[in-house]
């Protein structure tokens, strides 16, 4: 009777380790490899910082506002502009001349709750601002 539960715990512990060999190839970086920290690394440090903010396409540009197509509330956007706008173009400051209609943009915008004014903080088009350029 012994000897039918060894084999099978045997059994169970040897397919149990040749199942997980794949997994574990897959989740396995060389510390040498080009690009250690992760594929997706990138990605993520980018995308963190700009998950709060607003993305679209520029359709409009006016004097003391901006009109995005394509955003995440699914019609167009109107984002009032104030002199302390901050406009990002590749991750360098810029200004408002720069940002032309069809850029693709990010804006960190205050959102009035009462009225559902968006005013717009910061302007972001390109890479994104590097670390250290605000």
């Amino acid at each position: 009777m012994r000897t039918p539960i060894l084999s099978v715990l045997l059994f169970a512990l040897l397919g149990g380790t040749m199942a997980a060999g794949p997994a574990w190839a897959q989740v396995y970086q060389s510390p040498d490899a080009p690009g250690a920290a992760g594929r997706l690394e990138s990605a993520i440090s980018v995308g963190g910082k700009y998950q709060n903010y607003i993305y679209g396409v520029v359709k409009k540009i006016g004097k003391d506002e901006i009109i995005l197509d394509k955003t995440r509330y699914g019609d167009d956007q109107t984002f009032k502009l104030e002199p302390k706008t901050k406009f990002v173009d590749n991750g360098k400051r810029s200004t408002l001349a720069a940002f032309k209609v069809g850029d693709m943009v990010w804006v960190d915008a205050k959102i009035n709750k009462k009225t559902n004014d968006k005013t717009a903080k910061q302007v972001i088009t390109g890479i994104g601002p590097k670390a250290g350029s605000q």
